[in-house]
């Protein structure tokens, strides 16, 4: 049996008192952007960058324990090329040569890709994986034959799903968090009480042009200010829309992506060239709530912390 507690316990009072873990101020944020170092021979050239080819290849080429974070939604494996009608869009806006997967081959191409990833790392580096439930066991699998660490299984929640008749309709995605070095790991707590289900609706883009799927940059940004601090650098080994580019270049940090459709190489460009650097980033504890929104949502552990504090 637990010893009772020395003090009562106030629901929500602790988060008025809360603090991220690290922080920078805007200054501090484009000053480790600007003078990055990684001190890794060859690294610092394909800062920032694009290269064209099958990630298979490409993950080689990056040095040893260099990567900071690594984010990849793989293609589906569902016969899938983003024109469908069922997902009511232009085809015409959809730029073609998707690269998709098919079933039966699945197993071999996570194992292929996935099993390259530990020697990037660096030992506080953190790995984020997007799955649909399909081929979620191929991906779990080939991590099973890794030496990296499943810290959580998030669910992502979104406000988007095909219509079907006999079954429920599906409206989450699976997101991995792994982790190289269970000690080491770079985590910072930007949020008080942070759940595995992320709730983030999708976004709607009529009239442009797209990749066959595309995250919400809101979901993105969420993984990389969590694991990973400004100047670090992310990569991306299917860099489609060039989401994580864009977020990563948005809250000052560094990119390397893959891609292996040249047919997307404009769309990239374009999105990239859209964000500038440290666009999005304010410091974290700007994005918490203050005292006085904490206030209004928890009045009763705002009297007990105001008779403690303010009086």
């Amino acid at each position: 049996m637990s010893p009772p507690r020395k003090r009562k316990y106030i629901p929500n009072l602790a988060e008025f008192y809360f603090k991220p873990d690290f922080d920078w101020s805007i200054e501090e944020a484009q000053r480790l952007y600007n003078h990055v170092q990684t001190q890794i021979p060859n690294l610092n050239h394909k800062l920032d960058k694009i290269f064209y080819g099958d990630c298979l290849d490409l993950i080689p080429t990056i040095e040893s324990s260099s990567i900071d974070i690594v984010i990849a939604d793989p293609p589906f494996g569902l016969e899938f090329s983003g024109k469908e009608r069922l997902y009511n869009r232009n085809a015409d806006l959809v730029i073609s040569d998707y690269k998709e997967i098919s079933h039966s081959d699945y197993n071999s191409f996570s194992f292929n890709w996935i099993t390259l990833l530990p020697r990037i790392l660096k030992p506080s580096g953190s790995v984020y994986i997007f799955s649909g439930w399909t081929n979620l066991r191929s991906i779990l699998n080939a991590l099973s034959q890794t030496s990296l660490i499943l810290r959580n299984h998030i669910i992502w929640e979104y406000n988007f799903a095909v219509f079907t008749k006999k079954k429920f309709a599906t409206s989450h995605y699976h997101l991995l968090y792994l982790v190289k070095d269970e000690r080491k790991a770079f985590f910072n707590r930007i949020q008080h009480y942070e759940t595995d289900v992320w709730k983030i609706p999708r976004q709607y883009a009529p009239n442009i042009k797209k990749n066959g799927t595309k995250l919400p940059l809101e979901l993105v940004r969420k993984c990389i200010n969590y694991s990973s601090k400004p100047g670090d650098v992310v990569l991306d080994p299917f860099t489609g829309n060039a989401t994580t580019q864009m977020a990563a270049k948005g809250e000052f940090r560094h990119f390397i992506g893959f891609e292996i459709n040249h047919n997307l190489k404009k769309l990239i460009e374009e999105n990239i060239k859209s964000v500038k650097p440290g666009e999005f980033y304010r410091p974290y504890k700007e994005r918490i709530p203050d005292i006085e929104e904490l206030k209004k949502k928890y009045p009763k552990a705002y009297k007990v912390y105001s008779k403690k504090e303010l009086a």
